[in-house]
C-alpha cells in the first residue's frame, strides 16, 4: 500500500490588502456621514456685531431661542410655563448660575426681553448674550 505524500506548507509572503482597503473605505464613509450629525445645538442665525469675542471658557447654561420663538435649555425644548423649573433643574445638575442667551436674529425683541426678565426675576445676574462677529475683509483695514 502506498503512503500518501506528506504535504508541506510554506510561508505566504503576499498580503491581501483589498479587504483592508474595503473596510477602511466603509469606515471613512460612515464617519463622513455621521460627523455633521455630532454637532450639537439648535440651528440659529446669530445677530452679527463688531464687539470683541470673549475667549475665556466659562461653563454655563445655554438658553436658545429659535426663529419660531421656541425656547431650549441646553438643547432641550422647554415650555414657557415650565421654564423656571426646567432652568433650576439644569442649573442644579451643572452646578452653575451663569446663563448664555443665544437668539436667532429673526426673534422679536419682546421675546428676548421676556426671557431676560424671567432670568432676572429668578435672581440670575450672570447673563451673557451670544452673538456672531462680523467678518471684515482685511482689504479695507489699515
Amino acid at each position: 500500500m502506498r503512503r500518501p505524500k506528506k504535504r508541506t506548507y510554506g510561508a505566504m509572503a503576499d498580503i491581501n490588502i483589498a479587504n483592508l482597503v474595503d473596510v477602511v473605505l466603509v469606515l471613512l464613509i460612515i464617519f463622513m456621514i455621521s460627523a455633521p450629525l455630532l454637532q450639537s445645538g439648535i440651528e440659529v442665525e446669530l445677530p452679527k456685531t463688531r464687539a470683541a469675542v470673549i475667549e475665556e471658557e466659562v461653563e454655563g447654561i445655554v438658553i436658545t431661542i429659535d426663529a419660531k420663538g421656541g425656547i431650549y435649555i441646553n438643547d432641550v425644548w422647554s415650555r414657557l410655563e415650565n421654564f423656571e423649573a426646567d432652568l433650576e433643574e439644569a442649573m442644579s445638575i451643572k452646578g452653575t448660575s451663569t446663563v448664555y442667551l443665544r437668539g436667532d436674529s429673526a426673534v422679536s425683541y419682546g421675546t428676548a426681553i421676556g426671557v431676560i426678565g424671567r432670568l432676572k426675576e429668578m435672581g440670575i445676574e450672570e447673563i451673557g448674550l451670544v452673538t456672531a462677529k462680523i467678518e471684515e475683509s482685511s482689504k479695507y483695514k489699515k
